[in-house]
């Protein structure tokens, strides 16, 4: 474990290697977009305060770990799964739902790392994800017009103007409730309920109940007629920790930047900075100016950073951004979360990732089938289509496959529940039934059972892919 300074204002004395014309304060001085305007600055200022004292969420060395696996994953060596919930909620909190979630990341895990072949990378939307990016500052509802919903961590999503009046005492409750989730998620990593023998059981069971289960039939059989060579080799539990335990890690949207500079802290180590708030945070594709707020403060801390891409994203842009967040082209440092839509992404991405191969920079093309595919349907909710999410998730492949890119991993918005929020899948879920379970306070979110049936369908397409390699590759 690796030590961390108590506060950014005690470890002024050590030399941050991040930046040399970068502080933890630096950002407050460029345009900060989609950020909350507090009522009083003495009692932001308190809540910042407390912050600061308290221990880290992460760790340095947990950042430099995941930094290490996505190294591979940009080298085409491990696989990037992401998803969590859109944003995470002080009235949800529960270890049953905080099981659930990790129960269906694990499921996926194990589908995929048999369609890829390699090492899966987890990477959970959890354990900080509050804040979220509001395309409008203001909501109306029957005439009345009120201050936008910005996360749990901001504001109340309540309809009444003492509810959406933001507060910085919020920010030291979802710091609290990201420190119990994280206590939780460790738990389960190390304590046995990762066992690889556990999780296929229930992905047996799964395929038993699923109504696509002819499909996924024979997959779950060879993971399981593996598992049990394993066992007969006496690799078990027992005899490999490897089996029985698993490496998750955490990242959210750096979206509230008083959170995430009172979180940042000095490695005493290596005399870096990291934003101790998750492993990994992201950029949204509504803030990353690169003169803005959140680029400046996200350039100076080592964790690995990712940052949304959409159809409006220019090649210039793009470059200017890896360069500034990325000077030394580091591996693992960058994760492009690429958010085009189903229609878009064949005509939107291919420029993009010829002018970052052509650049020669390193990244991590990861796939967010999500954000681009929002349509409200007939009865007014917000949804996603099953259907349009596996497109983009196929398009964003043949993409990477033309260019001779590596297709480095996926990003769902997803819950452990079976809500219903996204039309389709295997259970056939239409506009008709978005009513019985639409449990979402932002977007629309892909169901237990959706997200499992897509990995499938993604384990599908990853061996083909690998397959496809290998025969290239003999016939040379």
């Amino acid at each position: 474990m690796t030590a961390i300074q108590g506060s950014s204002v005690a470890a002024t004395q050590f030399r941050s290697s991040s930046a040399a014309d970068w502080t933890p304060t630096s950002w407050r001085g460029r345009p900060a977009l989609q950020m909350p305007v507090y009522p009083d600055a003495t009692v932001l200022a308190g809540a910042e305060a407390r912050l600061r004292r308290y221990p880290p969420l992460v760790f340095a060395g947990e950042a430099r770990k995941l930094k290490t696996a996505l190294g591979k994953v940009a080298n085409g060596e491990a696989f990037l799964l992401q998803g969590g919930d859109c944003a995470e909620s002080f009235a949800d909190f529960s270890a049953n739902n905080i099981r659930d979630m990790f129960r269906v990341l694990l499921q996926m895990a194990v589908v995929l790392t048999y369609g890829a072949g390699v090492p899966v990378v987890k990477l959970g939307r959890m354990a900080g994800q509050f804040a979220k990016p509001r395309s409008s500052n203001v909501e109306k509802i029957g005439g009345v017009e009120l201050p936008s919903y910005r996360g749990d961590n901001v504001n109340g999503f309540e309809f009444t103007p003492a509810a959406r009046i933001p507060d910085p005492e919020r920010m030291v409750q979802a710091y609290n409730q990201s420190a119990a989730t994280l206590n939780l998620l460790r738990a389960f990593a190390q304590g046995g309920y990762a066992d690889l023998h556990e999780v296929n059981r229930w992905n047996l069971d799964f395929v038993r109940n699923s109504p696509a289960s002819e499909r996924y039939q024979d997959l779950a059989a060879r993971l399981d007629e593996t598992l049990n060579f394993m066992a007969a080799c006496g690799l078990n539990s027992a005899t490999t920790p490897q089996i029985a335990e698993t490496d998750f890690f955490t990242s959210h949207e750096a979206l509230l930047l008083q959170y995430e500079e009172a979180l940042t802290r000095v490695d005493s180590t290596t005399g870096d900075w990291y934003d101790c708030s998750a492993h990994m945070i992201w950029i949204g594709d509504r803030t990353r100016q690169p003169d803005g707020a959140h680029v400046e403060f996200l350039r100076g801390v080592r964790n690995p950073l990712g940052f949304k891409c959409g159809p409006s994203l220019s090649i210039d842009d793009t470059l200017k951004l890896i360069d500034v967040l990325n000077p030394d082209n580091e591996a693992g440092r960058i994760v492009m979360i690429v958010r085009m839509g189903a229609d878009k992404v064949a005509e939107k991405l291919p420029p993009l990732v010829r002018a970052v191969k052509k650049a020669g920079k390193s990244v991590v093309w990861s796939c967010d089938p999500m954000h681009g595919n929002t349509e409200t349907a007939s009865n007014g909710r917000k949804t996603r289509n099953f259907d349009n999410i596996l497109k983009e998730v196929k398009e964003f492949f043949a993409v990477h496959r033309a260019e001779g890119t590596h297709a480095g991993g996926v990003h769902f918005e997803m819950t452990g529940q079976e809500v219903t929020e996204c039309i389709g899948g295997a259970t056939h879920i239409t506009v008709d039934n978005l009513n019985e379970r639409y449990e979402t306070q932002c977007d629309p979110r892909l169901n237990a059972s959706q997200a499992l049936e897509l990995a499938f369908l993604l384990a599908e397409q990853l061996k083909s892919e690998r397959l496809s390699v290998k025969k290239a590759r003999s016939s040379v």
